[in-house]
């Protein structure tokens, strides 16, 4: 060793330290009792026996490359490759340049490479027509068993953090933060056996857990918390909200993604603040609440991004400002006859309710008895805003109403045991297809990434991925789970989809690319797809109408035989200058007695539009004041 790499290290002797002297004795250092919150933790099980033999290896090595370093650089072309200090706008310069080149000897032989490439480049071009449809002659058979199967990955699965299995009511992906999303259960404990909820041998380790707390004569807390998750970590939620009362719906605000909107089982209105975990800000007075259970919520369009309509088994619709949720801003029962005389015993309960941000003036509504009903937001009367009408679809409850990402104008709806496509355009019948299952489908959502792409879930725990354009019949791929499927909704950016289950567990899936994206003429043939299928709703409805229309002829013309056939000697024996005959003459014309009849409705008509109309609602005393409030401030 060089002596310039040397160091020499000395330590005194009196630094080192007392000698250590060693001896054998018993002392007890530290005594540490079992813990009996840790004792209901521990979980029985029967001894497991698993030879192995020749397992495979695992191993690990991390390597450390160097760092690649990039760097961009701009090209200026000019034409022809002209030095600088020619001006290319100049023809005398550009001239005496090109004469300077030609007089150069290495130029003859640049001009004959040049020509040998472009030469070889054209032949190829000439052997090989690049516009010509190979394999035409080849049977379509030959590659089905090439085609690649779609499939879907589970990426995460999240559980109830509670005690008491809860399922699961509504699944919303956070608007702007794509890597977040929220999940309310039901809230209501799974007890004596679910209708949809099958036992499993995974669930035995909660079993033990319930049955410690029974032994130790304490009742698992029903909670009433859902909670924010981050799609990477299923161990913790992100942000816990709480309740002193049940909730059954919630929901971002699309424009403002720091507000959401829930209803209690209670009919009460609750606003919650995503910056502040915990328990509601400001919740609406019970004389303000719906009369049932709040079952649907959808926010909409305003200035201030706080305004909301709720609906309700009830049969009622509120709309709300969240900034004062003292009373709400207007009340309207979902009646089916068209007046403004509503009764709250023939009103339909709302299951749900759907708004569209580039549709700002409408919105639909689902009953509980399978109608759509089509709201205005600009009405102020019962006819002004279910003026557009109802229309009768299912013979249950609506579960879900979706919209086209790509084709706003083109609904989902599911209940019953189908689902079916409807438009606005086509009013009594699905301007499409209608999938019908075995089972009862109890959710559906479209894609939104891929333009003709669904997904249903049913009652036995069955995921169908639909998509129209590769077939109509049946599903191109399906997913079994072992409950029941209760809600899935696509995330905004189309890559995951998230089912929401019976058990309280929801699953993340990935998607295979193929149903990621859309061809180029995807868009365009599922467009001439539901214009033709509208097209011919629009017809049929035309020719039933002329049926109708042939047959209340035909009826007409009957009765009209048979009273001129009943009749005959009266109409000879009647002399039209005498007034008692003439009279008699004209009241036997039945024309004519159809035409003092509708002359008469005209009139009746006409006076009770001059009469001033009275609106009789069932209300509440303090439903009936707002309502006043509101009327006066519209008066003046």
């Amino acid at each position: 060793m060089h002596s310039d790499n040397q160091y020499i290290y000395t330590w005194e002797r009196r630094r080192f330290g007392r000698q250590c002297m060693f001896s054998d004795r018993n002392q007890l250092m530290a005594s540490i009792n079992p813990s009996r919150n840790q004792r209901y933790n521990y979980i029985l099980r029967n001894p497991v026996y698993q030879s192995t033999q020749l397992a495979p290896q695992q191993a690990l090595s991390e390597m450390k490359t160097e760092n690649v370093t990039l760097a961009e650089h701009g090209l200026y072309h000019y034409e022809g490759g002209w030095p600088k200090d020619v001006n290319i706008n100049d023809e005398e310069a550009t001239l005496r340049y090109r004469k300077k080149i030609e007089r150069d000897d290495n130029w003859g032989e640049q001009v004959l490479d040049l020509i040998s490439s472009a030469v070889g480049v054209t032949e190829e071009n000439n052997a090989l027509n690049i516009y010509e449809d190979f394999f035409l002659d080849l049977p379509s058979e030959l590659g089905e068993d090439i085609k690649r199967r779609f499939e879907s990955r589970q990426k995460n699965i999240f559980h109830d953090p509670e005690l008491n299995r809860r399922p699961i009511s509504v699944i919303d992906w956070t608007p702007n933060k794509v890597g977040s999303f929220m999940v309310v259960h039901s809230n209501s404990s799974l007890k004596r056996g679910h209708s949809l909820l099958k036992s499993t041998k995974k669930e035995k380790p909660k079993q033990v857990l319930m049955a410690h707390h029974l032994a130790k004569n304490e009742t698992p807390r029903d909670s009433n918390d859902f909670y924010i998750w981050n799609v990477e970590n299923p161990l913790k939620p992100l942000i816990v909200f709480s309740s002193d009362e049940k909730v059954l719906k919630t929901f971002y605000c699309r424009a403002d993604e720091t507000w959401i909107a829930g209803g209690l089982q209670s009919g009460k209105i609750s606003l919650w603040n995503c910056r502040q975990a915990g328990q509601p800000i400001d919740t609406c007075p019970l004389e303000a609440a719906h009369r049932e259970p709040v079952s649907a919520l959808c926010w909409v369009h305003s200035k201030t991004n706080t305004e909301f309509y709720t609906g309700s088994y009830d049969g009622s619709i509120k709309y709300w400002d969240g900034r004062d949720l003292k009373a709400p801003k207007q009340l309207f029962l979902l009646d089916p006859v068209m007046n403004d005389d509503q009764l709250r015993d023939r009103s339909h309960g709302v299951t749900v309710l759907e708004f569209e941000y580039t549709i700002p003036i409408r919105y639909i509504i689902g009953s509980d008895m399978g109608s759509i009903f089509i709201g205005n937001r600009r009405g102020m009367t019962p006819m002004t805003t279910f003026g557009a009408g109802n229309y009768r679809l299912f013979h249950g409850p609506i579960r879900t109403i979706e919209r086209n990402r790509f084709l706003v104008k083109n609904f989902l709806i599911t209940g019953d045991w189908c689902a079916k496509m409807w438009t606005e355009e086509c009013k009594g019948s699905p301007s499409t297809f209608s999938f019908k299952k075995k089972y009862q489908i109890l959710c559906g959502t479209w894609s939104t990434r891929r333009c003709s792409l669904f997904v249903t879930g049913d009652s036995e725990g069955e995921l169908d991925f639909w998509d129209l354009l590769l077939h109509q019949r049946k599903p191109i791929f399906s997913l079994k789970f072992p409950v029941s499927i209760l809600y899935a909704k696509f995330r905004p950016d189309g890559e995951y989809l998230a089912v929401c289950l019976a058990n309280g567990d929801t699953q993340i899936l990935e998607l295979d690319p193929a149903m990621k994206r859309s061809a180029g003429q995807d868009k365009a043939l599922i467009v001439a797809m539901f214009d033709r299928e509208q097209l011919r709703c629009k017809l049929l409805d035309r020719r039933v109408e002329i049926l109708k229309l042939k047959h209340r002829v035909i009826e007409d013309e009957l009765e009209i035989n048979t009273f001129h056939e009943e009749q005959p000697t009266i109409q000879a024996t009647l002399d039209p200058n005498y007034p008692d005959d003439y009279i008699q003459i004209i009241t036997a014309d039945i024309e004519f007695r159809n035409v003092l009849n509708n002359f008469h409705d005209q009139v009746f008509k006409v006076n009770r539009k001059r009469q001033v109309r009275d609106f009789v609602i069932q209300t509440t005393n303090f439903e009936t004041e707002q309502i006043n409030k509101q009327i006066m401030e519209i008066t003046f």
